[in-house]
């Protein structure tokens, strides 16, 4: 039931048992996939990290480096691909090799994490190692000048379970501990489960942030972060973290509470014409809105991942409650469904936001040009909106068809709600097998074709080079009052005092953790293909 990062393409696993009758021999020698590891991580250990941990991506001189937003050399993200999923990949390469290279740099990246653990057990997005005077100064500057991500114009102080900041931390460091039985690592680990215990709420929800900060946010803006959240996944990643302590540690005091939170997904459900479920919402259970650009709607992909979070909880209990009105939330999202002449090339077929109760369409608009003297805003006014998620409608319908048919019996002989289930933890990032039928002479020359690429690719310095298109403008002081002349909004990015975030066609040539991972995952896979060959 666990779900894995969506960033990393093209990982690979060892091939099922049985399928090695068709292999071939390697092109790529054996110790040269092996030295191009150690030469990468040697980079990335002794010249990127800081502290033993990482950000997302660096210039190549290091003079910039960027998180979700631009970070200070002292700095380091718990968001991925940063901290935890790198230390991640270090378990997955000490697994693969046996070279304690690896397993060192995982630990020093489980330090980087426990020496930023926000007292009451959770995260932060950033981890400054300059200090608390200086992470502020960052808020009232970079942070506070990100029109676009208003979670950073404001320094709360506290920890977060958006972008499953502290969740990943928390995951990594009880595989860490698993490793080798190191005890700070479990007290880090317990810590953790103190916070999602300690932040629920007795209906079962969680907030975004916790402990709660105050009334209002930035700019005096009422504080959203609250509210039981669904969004970015904070209540599906919670259970399946309690789910793992369940299993990993045995530990019988998180069931009562990851039942009730599964139970809350039932509660949270709209009642028709709008069935499905919102991002956020107030304590007595009405939707709510979040950030200035997020109204109090019903989503159509919220209401996707409710219905699969569902059909989870009906394999993990075999209790037909789950079931109950998922064909109905369904049937709504493909009344939502826009015609096919009317997707965007990349295929995104959904609009956002629907208003609760009437099911009429939301838009959000924006004018100004950065952070002092631009605002959001939301009406009914939809010409000239474009669609903005993806959804498989068929094949969420065709899996609660065939969850549906299954007895309770037949659900749960997986189940780790019920101690049936296989190991969650290990391996982290390989995560798609090869099955036997994939698995022949052409698909194994074509991965040591890609393997062969990875080794010549990794360059003299010992990175593999990356060109980084996203970037942001560098703090320049809060922005004018009024847009400048003959200012233009892109949408991603507004004016030069605009720190978000944005992409360009091209970029400078740079350093990328997620490259890194994606990478190491390649040639991890290789070994274990090798291996069992």
């Amino acid at each position: 039931m666990l779900t894995r990062r969506t960033w990393l393409v093209g990982a690979s696993a060892a091939p099922l048992a049985g399928a090695v009758g068709a292999w071939v021999a390697p092109r790529a020698e054996r110790e040269a996939v092996m030295d191009t590891m150690r030469r990468a991580t040697t980079f990335m250990t002794e010249r990127v990290s800081t502290r033993g941990g990482y950000v997302w991506s660096y210039l190549a001189d290091l003079s910039r480096r960027w998180g979700e937003m631009e970070a200070w050399p002292g700095m380091i993200w718990t968001q991925a691909p940063g901290t935890p999923e790198m230390g991640q990949i270090f378990l997955d390469a000490y697994h693969a090799t046996g070279e304690t290279l690896y397993y060192e740099a995982a630990e020093r990246a489980g330090d980087a994490l426990i020496a930023g653990q926000h007292p009451g057990g959770g995260w932060n997005y950033i981890i400054d190692f300059d200090g608390e005077a200086s992470l502020r100064r960052w808020y009232e500057t970079i942070g506070r000048n990100g029109w676009r991500l208003e979670e950073f114009q404001h320094y709360y102080g506290n920890a977060t379970f958006d972008d499953h900041a502290t969740v990943e931390c928390g995951r990594f460091l009880l595989r860490l501990h698993r490793e080798k039985g190191e005890p700070r690592f479990l007290a880090a680990v317990d810590k953790v489960i103190g916070f999602v215990l300690d932040s629920q709420y007795p209906v079962g929800g969680w907030p975004q942030r916790f402990p709660k900060a105050g009334e209002f946010s930035n700019h005096g803006r009422p504080d959203y972060t609250g509210h039981i959240t669904l969004n970015d996944e904070v209540a599906q990643e919670n259970i399946d973290f309690l789910l793992l302590v369940l299993q990993q540690l045995g530990q019988e005091r998180v069931r009562e509470p990851l039942v009730r939170a599964m139970e809350l997904m039932i509660a949270l459900r709209q009642p028709q014409p709008t069935p499905g479920w919102a991002m956020q919402y107030t304590p007595d259970l009405k939707p709510a809105p979040a950030r200035t650009y997020e109204p109090a709607s019903i989503t159509p992909h919220g209401t996707a991942a409710a219905v699969n979070q569902l059909l989870d909880y009906y394999e993990l209990t075999g209790e037909p409650k789950y079931l109950a009105r998922v064909g109905e939330a369904i049937d709504w999202i493909a009344g939502l469904e826009l015609p096919r002449d009317q997707w965007t090339a990349d295929g995104r077929n959904f609009y956002r936001n629907y208003e609760p109760g009437t099911g009429r369409l939301i838009a959000t608009h924006r004018r100004g040009s950065n952070a002092q003297n631009g605002e959001y805003w939301t009406d009914f006014d939809t010409a000239g909106i474009r669609p903005e998620k993806h959804i498989d409608v068929a094949r969420l319908r065709a899996r609660y068809q065939r969850v549906q048919g299954l007895t309770p019996e037949q659900a749960t002989r997986n189940s780790v709600l019920l101690g049936r289930g296989e190991s969650l933890l290990p391996p982290y990032v390989i995560t798609q097998a090869v099955g036997g039928s994939d698995l022949n002479v052409t698909a194994a020359a074509a991965r040591a074709d890609a393997v062969v690429d990875l080794i010549a690719g990794l360059n003299d310095e010992g990175y593999w080079p990356q060109e980084l298109r996203t970037t942001s403008h560098p703090y320049r002081g809060d922005g004018p009052a009024e847009p400048p002349p003959g200012f233009v909004d892109r949408g991603q990015v507004g004016d030069d005092w605009d720190t978000s975030p944005f992409t360009e066609p091209t970029g400078p040539t740079g350093i990328s953790t997620g490259l890194y991972i994606n990478n190491m995952s390649r040639l991890i896979g290789y070994l274990r293909e090798t291996d069992a060959a």
